[in-house]
């Protein structure tokens, strides 16, 4: 075997190279940049490309696409920012949250049809599983049980 690289375009093309180049067509077709008969032609052949030199023509007549600006960093909401910690402590109550708001929802179209407020059915079920959520909190994340050996 040779000890010279070969030149860059000769090298086999990797599946990611072949991706990134359907990825440009599929920007220039989105932009209107080339017809769906051409966008259709110019993947099929990025798609049997052997190598990457066979790539560089089928991209070579569209603009770079613009550049993906980096995500800055959010602003605080209201001053502060939620910690991983509170958000992992809150979810089980977003689930509580959820399941209240569709069986209320329930209990005021049941209550709408019969032409008259009915029994707050709702509270038993919510009232159930807001002991379950409090005692899940309380008792933290099976990770913080593990750390703390218990």
């Amino acid at each position: 075997m040779d000890d010279q690289q070969l030149p860059p375009d000769q090298m086999r093309a990797a599946d990611a190279d072949r991706d990134a180049c359907a990825e440009r067509l599929a920007i220039a077709l989105r932009e209107g940049r080339l017809d769906l008969e051409e966008y259709q032609e110019r993947l099929n052949a990025a798609m049997r490309a052997k190598t990457v030199g066979e790539l560089g023509p089928l991209t070579r007549d569209l603009p770079e696409p613009p550049a993906v600006p980096e995500p800055a960093d959010q602003p605080e909401r209201r001053g502060r920012q939620v910690s991983p910690e509170w958000r992992e402590r809150l979810e089980p109550w977003r689930g509580l949250a959820a399941i209240s708001v569709i069986l209320i929802g329930i209990w005021g179209v049941t209550s709408i049809v019969a032409a008259e407020p009915l029994l707050f059915w709702p509270m038993i079920p919510i009232g159930f599983m807001f002991l379950f959520t409090l005692a899940g909190s309380l008792a933290g994340t099976p990770a913080d049980r593990h750390r703390d050996g218990r």
